[in-house]
């Protein structure tokens, strides 16, 4: 027990010394943008609240957002895919409501590398993927292809 209030003075004393520089640096800490979130071996153990020097406590959390990038609190540095997966779908979705099965298969194939495929491999190159990350990023799109019949998903296969 005194070892874990001595981590969470230390916690304290070291966000407090942060808002210092931060307030010096005319950049005051936002308790409502500002969480806290473990990374490492002892990622799920209870951790006590951390308090600014105004008093408010800030929240622990399982999943950051950062630049457009979900990073999961984990025994190791983790990304999560879902947010962009769920971008890709939406996209995809959208270029075959406008163009459907009226463009011809090129068409509908440029339209998909330029403007689905960059949502889907938004920043995958900072965050360390594990094999079940690359085979469920190429189930997205295998399955969005496998849905229209018209469009060959081999021979966009090739083109990318």
């Amino acid at each position: 027990m005194l070892k874990r209030s001595l981590v969470q003075l230390l916690l304290c004393k070291l966000l407090h010394l942060c808002e210092q520089e931060l307030a010096r640096l005319d950049m005051p800490f936002n308790v409502k943008k500002s969480a806290c979130m473990r990374v490492g071996g002892r990622f799920s153990a209870k951790c006590a609240n951390i308090v600014t020097n105004e008093g408010r406590e800030l929240s622990w959390i399982n999943s950051i957002r950062y630049l457009g990038i979900y990073i999961e609190s984990a025994s190791s540095f983790k990304c999560s895919l879902d947010a962009a997966k769920r971008s890709f779908y939406r996209s995809f979705n959208a270029i075959f409501g406008k163009v459907g099965r009226i463009a011809s298969n090129d068409v509908i194939i440029q339209l998909i590398k330029t403007k689905c495929f960059p949502v889907l491999h938004y920043a995958l190159e900072a965050c360390p993927l594990r094999k079940s990350q690359y085979n469920s990023i190429d189930y997205v799109i295998n399955s969005s292809f496998r849905k229209y019949s018209t469009l060959n998903h081999r021979k966009l296969l090739m083109y990318v």
